[in-house]
């Protein structure tokens, strides 16, 4: 049996026929589930897609909808710049292809946060359209059954990949052949203690007969994160709500509602904002502990510096940058950066 047989024979007995994705022959739920998936585990992609799914059906729905709505359902997901990239592209196909999903692989490519990996498993999943796919999943299983040196991440060695991807994806049953190798690299192919007795191809793996599936895929080399310090300002009214900036579309939490950060140069207690942004007087309190949230290439530092607006006025909304007092209590659909969302929802106000 060749490479992608002995995938299909075994996903069609153990591999996932439930996710809640599968059994669609059209784009749109496809293309959702594989923008969530990227870099995102299954397991908690599910309960977003469904929720996602049921408040926009279609790409009618999604494009419609304003850009705080759909970072609402995206909130805690992560990489937000996939929640953005979905908006415009659902925009795009609404406005110059009247609703219907592209079906030319070159169209998909061309269009915002689909790669060539993503659009080969959207046309492959929804359409049966023979195209090789190479996510995180496919690039393990390559590397080890062909013990292919390098990071997978280094151009030289992906190119390789690349082609054995396509010189194994059959042209017929592409559908369950793509699905399987990916079932494999998440369920059976895993990064840490793989599952090599359960593998159809273990007796034809390279890494495995050579005892060196550890090994690969080889490691990024190694590299120190950086640390990058901020502090943001909590300012709560006496009807207990919480003032809220958007931040700039680009950059960390792009489009994102978020407490109001200090610039460090001339910003260092909240005095110098609030005299920007409010006509009325805020009292300080003891920051808050440090928090660190990771991103991909750096770690951030923030404090949270408590503040309450002093006496009984209403302040008003500054117009330095969008701004709204938020309720935690009645939350509105907004896209909320998570690490602030739970600080504001787990401080008494």
């Amino acid at each position: 049996m060749s490479f992608a047989d002995k995938l299909i024979a075994w996903y069609r007995q153990h591999g996932r026929h439930d996710l809640p994705w599968q059994g669609h022959n059209t784009p749109y739920p496809i293309w959702v589930s594989e923008i969530m998936l990227q870099q995102t585990q299954v397991a908690t992609v599910i309960p977003y897609f469904n929720q996602f799914i049921r408040r926009f059906p279609n790409i009618q729905n999604l494009a419609g909808a304003e850009l705080d709505r759909v970072l609402h359902h995206w909130s805690g997901l992560g990489y937000y710049a996939r929640a953005r990239n979905l908006h415009r592209t659902a925009k795009i196909i609404a406005d110059q292809y009247c609703g219907k999903f592209p079906e030319e692989i070159d169209e998909l490519i061309a269009l915002p946060g689909i790669g060539k990996s993503t659009a080969g498993a959207i046309l492959a999943q929804s359409l049966g359209q023979r195209h090789p796919i190479l996510d995180g999943n496919v690039k393990r299983v390559l590397s080890r059954y062909y013990r292919i040196d390098g990071w997978p991440g280094q151009r030289e060695t992906e190119k390789k990949l690349w082609q054995l991807s396509d010189e194994n994806t059959p042209s017929r049953n592409v559908a369950d052949y793509t699905q399987a190798i990916m079932d494999l690299g998440a369920t059976v192919c895993v990064r840490q203690k793989a599952a090599c007795r359960q593998c159809p191809l273990q007796g034809t793996c390279l890494s495995f007969l050579n005892n060196e599936v550890s090994i690969y895929p080889q490691k990024r080399p190694k590299k120190t994160l950086p640390v990058k310090e901020t502090t943001f300002l909590l300012v709560r009214n006496k009807q207990g709500e919480i003032y809220l900036t958007q931040r700039p579309p680009s950059g960390i939490w792009g489009g994102l509602w978020c407490l109001p950060e200090l610039q460090p140069e001339t910003e260092t207690s909240g005095t110098e904002w609030h005299m920007k942004n409010f006509s009325v007087d805020i009292e300080t309190e003891q920051p808050l502990p440090v928090v660190r949230h990771t991103f991909s290439h750096y770690h951030l530092d923030f404090t949270v510096i408590p503040a309450t607006v002093k006496g009984n006025h209403q302040a008003e909304i500054g117009e330095t940058a969008p701004a709204i007092w938020y309720n935690p209590a009645k939350p509105a659909e907004l896209g909320l950066a998570a690490p602030i969302k739970k600080i504001i929802h787990n401080t008494e106000v």
